[in-house]
């Protein structure tokens, strides 16, 4: 090689930009998502940890209590205009003068809905299908006193009815 032969300037450099490259992308992806971190809000994230871990053993005796009593349910949704609850007891009479059913999003707070389930006969409770309920759901079923609470999961919309408690031990 002679000494004549030029030398392109540092920008010109290949290598240059392809040690460059990575370190860019990398700061731009860490300003991407503290961006992301700052503006968006974390609805799965809650400010007491405490309290909800004191709330877990209160859910849990309703569970409990629900399989005591032999609690079962049986949801409809194929409905396009209503859900229909059918209430069933091993042990005792199942007569409320309404039900709360609450539909908890997977991911998405505010998208969460509690309904109140009318009764249309001794054992069967209804509503208005709620609009956009699209999708999967968490589901769960209390009565009026909040002493036992029965829950699934569904994805909606549901061709056939779903089975909660006792009813779904027996289907299953």
């Amino acid at each position: 090689m002679s000494n004549d032969t030029p030398v392109a300037p540092w920008y010109r450099q290949p290598w240059l930009w392809f040690l460059l490259f990575f370190p860019a992308a990398a700061i731009i992806w860490c300003i991407f998502m503290i961006t992301m971190a700052i503006t968006s809000e974390n609805a799965m994230v809650t400010d007491d940890y405490s309290k909800e871990g004191k709330s877990i053993n209160l859910e849990l005796a309703r569970d409990t209590k629900a399989v005591e009593l032999g609690l079962g349910a049986v949801l409809d949704f194929s409905g396009e205009q209503e859900i229909r609850v059918t209430m069933s007891s091993d042990k005792s009479a199942v007569s409320y003068p309404y039900l709360i059913l609450k539909l908890f999003h997977p991911t998405l707070e505010e998208k969460d809905r509690t309904i109140q389930l009318n009764p249309v006969s001794e054992h069967a409770y209804t509503t208005a299908m709620p609009r956009d309920i699209n999708g999967r759901w968490y589901l769960d079923l209390r009565s009026p006193d909040n002493d036992w609470r029965l829950k699934g999961e569904i994805l909606l919309p549901a061709a056939m009815p779903m089975a909660l408690g006792t009813a779904a031990s027996e289907d299953g």
